[in-house]
């Protein structure tokens, strides 16, 4: 069984920083590409950054320059720093992983989601 749980979410000012985090765990033989996502309130869920395996990345273009997404291939972890937070930035935040269990084919994976949340 294979699991995404994501860490880091909450309540910051305009302007701000935080670090979400993202652990895939279980029997896990090899991860692909993983990604950040959030939906805000009454809107579709939308890509924020995507990373490699080989650690190629791409963003969304609200993001550009104020968020980092990175990855510790040896510690199955995701993470996506945000800077110059806006509050247009307040959604829901999940990760996502494409992950080849033991055992198991390719399938694409969701963490239940940490809540962001931009206000002065």
């Amino acid at each position: 069984q294979v699991q995404l749980v994501e860490s880091g979410g909450g309540l910051v000012q305009p302007g701000g920083s935080l670090r979400l985090s993202c652990a895939a765990s279980g029997s896990i033989f090899s991860i692909y590409a993983m990604a950040w996502y959030r939906q805000a309130p009454g809107k579709q869920r939308e890509l924020v950054a995507r990373i490699t395996s080989s650690s190629n990345t791409n963003y969304a273009d609200s993001v550009k320059g104020r968020f980092t997404i990175s990855r510790d291939n040896a510690k199955n972890t995701v993470s996506l720093q945000m800077n110059s937070l806006k509050p247009e930035d307040t959604a829901v935040y999940y990760c996502n992983a494409d992950i080849r269990a033991v055992g198991v084919g390719l399938y694409n994976y969701w963490g239940q989601g940490t809540q962001v949340t931009v206000s002065s």
